[in-house]
């Protein structure tokens, strides 16, 4: 599967900060932390969205840098991409999709602006 990314509208989706920001993980037994291509720590940051409908999920979004949100935030997500993957983990295909995004700003930052 290629690893595309698929721009995603924000516009009607209402986002709350459920975790905190910690840096991603990208290997358990070293505890080696996630960079991304200029040196930046990556975050990952647990959300709730909702929808105007009612229809509520959770995503883990990454972001570069870490964003100064906390838990029960409302806050937008600018440049919000979803990237399809799979893999095999001993045998056995998981597939998924990931979040990505260039910041998660608290929403009355946004509002001031």
């Amino acid at each position: 599967m290629q690893n595309i990314g698929i721009p995603v509208d924000t516009t009607k989706l209402t986002f709350v900060c459920v975790a905190p920001p910690h840096p991603k993980i990208t290997n358990r037994e070293t505890g080696e932390v996630k960079v991304d291509r200029e040196g930046r720590t990556v975050y990952q940051v647990g959300l709730s969205v909702s929808n105007e409908a009612g229809r509520i999920d959770l995503v883990q979004v990454n972001v570069p840098g870490e964003p100064g949100v906390h838990v029960g935030q409302i806050v937008t997500v600018p440049d919000l991409i979803a990237r399809p993957w799979e893999q095999v983990i001993r045998g056995e295909k998981r597939q998924g999709i990931s979040f990505g995004a260039s910041t998660v700003l608290p929403a009355s930052a946004v509002q001031a602006a």
